[in-house]
């Protein structure tokens, strides 16, 4: 059996972070959800906990990251095809993500990247079965 995963991130707006994140296409699960804190589906083991940033606090001693100041973590998430690198990232910078890094295409593989409202950085990648199948160099 595999791990799930819980990334937690602190955000300054719970409700301006669910809509940007729905606009994106993530769904969100209504029995983690309060005033404080949202899961957001990624996949079957994967979720992503917004936390309002004083909630997030109490989680750790050291004091929470201003994301816009510094990187304090990279989010890459998969994609479909290039199309699907692309309409999410377009998506993204639409409903008021800031842009990152320049496109990277190698060919096998594709991403993109944008910083979330936030400050969090995204990448957005896809890469080819074959590729993927072969792993590292």
């Amino acid at each position: 059996m595999g791990r799930q995963m819980f990334l937690n991130l602190p955000v300054k707006d719970l409700d301006r972070s669910v809509d940007f994140f729905t606009r994106l296409g993530f769904t969100f699960d209504p029995h983690f959800t309060d005033e404080k804190a949202t899961r957001m589906i990624v996949g079957p083991e994967v979720s992503v906990m917004l936390l309002v940033e004083e909630f997030f606090a109490t989680f750790t001693l050291t004091p929470v990251a201003d994301a816009s100041a510094s990187t304090e973590v990279i989010v890459a998430v998969s994609a479909e095809d290039r199309e699907d690198v692309d309409r999410l990232v377009d998506t993204a910078l639409a409903h008021g993500a800031g842009r990152a890094r320049d496109t990277e295409d190698h060919g096998f593989m594709y991403g993109r990247s944008f910083v979330d409202p936030d400050g969090h950085l995204w990448e957005v990648v896809w890469m080819s079965a074959e590729a993927a199948a072969q792993g590292p160099p």
